[in-house]
């Protein structure tokens, strides 16, 4: 699998781009702020239908156009797909596979998988619980259609009994329907849970021995699973906590407080481990997302590394970069670094300056 072609409108700072690529590795040269990261950033959401950073489409608009559009071709399996997504300020986006319109997001999952690493990632052990959460979300949502089904029914049942916790302040008496809302947390969070708890023994298979490698033998590590709350008690423990999810207008119990621990030779990094433990760890996570998605979807995902290269030392670039083989990499740097040069052959070379691509 690998994307043949990228065309953007009215996306970020780019009025109109075209752009095509080969298989094996692409770099995207230039200062900061120029618009780099928006070419990752456009085939992360045509991958996943959602921006790596977290945007609404509407940011992702060119300022003072009503709408932008992308459209990728890729190859998978010796065929052509094309993907083409509308993004629209005041609606919902768009999107249609070989020209055909889908209904749901889900219908996408699958067509067309990335693996991005930025050098926000390098913090995802020690930062808060949501970002960890978040990586493990949107990997399975790359992975497996019935996890988007029940993650998306899950977070749209949680917002509504968080108003409804706030409403019952004023009106005690609809306390009742609380119970229609727990019924269904607790059907769609128990499945998500499992997943979770699957998907950590999933990485936990790859992650051990890379990360011996990583760190020259050294250092074992293992994930461990934080769930806030059990698959089989969920719904006993939501009808118990119902008086402080009132009191706090919160709902405490579920998936959307799990969290995970990566412990390296018994010890918490998350909270013991020294920055370059828990930089290693990240990288491990990295390259062991990629051989995931080999292992379960039969195929090499594109690799997408944004301006990361610069943020590891030596020993982990170069373990980045071996690791690369066969897959192909959408690399941005603000500079063509020797390290860059004489590591791997590069296919193309593209300057980027103030939404101006130059090959």
């Amino acid at each position: 699998m690998y994307i043949k072609s990228l065309e953007l409108e009215n996306y970020r700072n780019y009025e109109s781009l075209q752009l095509s690529f080969d298989k094996g590795t692409t770099i995207f040269y230039g200062d900061n702020a120029q618009g780099k990261t928006n070419i990752l950033e456009s085939i992360y959401l045509s991958s996943t239908t959602k921006s790596h950073k977290g945007s609404k489409d509407k940011d992702i608009i060119k300022f003072g156009a009503e709408e932008g559009h992308i459209r990728i071709i890729l190859e998978k399996d010796g065929l052509d797909y094309r993907i083409d997504m509308h993004l629209r300020k005041s609606k919902s986006k768009g999107i249609a596979i070989n020209c055909e319109r889908i209904k749901k997001a889900s219908e996408l999952v699958g067509l067309l998988n990335v693996v991005l690493f930025s050098p926000e990632d390098l913090n995802i052990i020690k930062d808060g619980p949501a970002y960890r959460r978040r990586f493990v979300d949107m990997e399975l949502c790359q992975l497996d259609q019935f996890y988007i089904y029940n993650l998306t029914n899950y977070n749209k049942i949680i917002n509504n009994r968080n108003v409804l916790l706030k409403d019952l302040y004023y009106n005690p008496s609809l306390r009742e329907t609380l119970t229609i809302w727990d019924t269904q947390l607790e059907s769609y969070g128990s499945k998500i849970i499992e997943r979770r708890a699957q998907f950590c023994e999933q990485l936990n298979e790859i992650i051990y021995d890379i990360h011996q490698k990583l760190s020259g033998g050294k250092e074992e590590i293992k994930i461990i699973y934080e769930p806030n709350v059990s698959a089989s008690e969920i719904g006993t423990m939501l009808k118990k906590c119902q008086d402080k999810d009132i009191k706090t207008k919160m709902t405490s119990v579920g998936p959307h407080r799990d969290d995970f621990a990566f412990m390296v030779n018994g010890i918490d990094i998350r909270k013991f481990g020294s920055q370059g433990q828990q930089r290693t760890a990240a990288l491990s996570l990295k390259l062991a997302e990629i051989e995931l998605v080999k292992k379960i979807t039969k195929e090499c995902p594109v690799l997408l590394l944004d301006d990361v290269l610069s943020e590891l030392d030596s020993n982990r670039q170069n373990q980045l970069l071996n690791s690369i083989g066969d897959i192909q990499t959408i690399i941005t740097c603000t500079g063509l670094d020797e390290f860059v040069n004489n590591r791997f052959e590069i296919d193309k070379v593209y300057k980027v300056v103030n939404g101006a691509v130059e090959e």
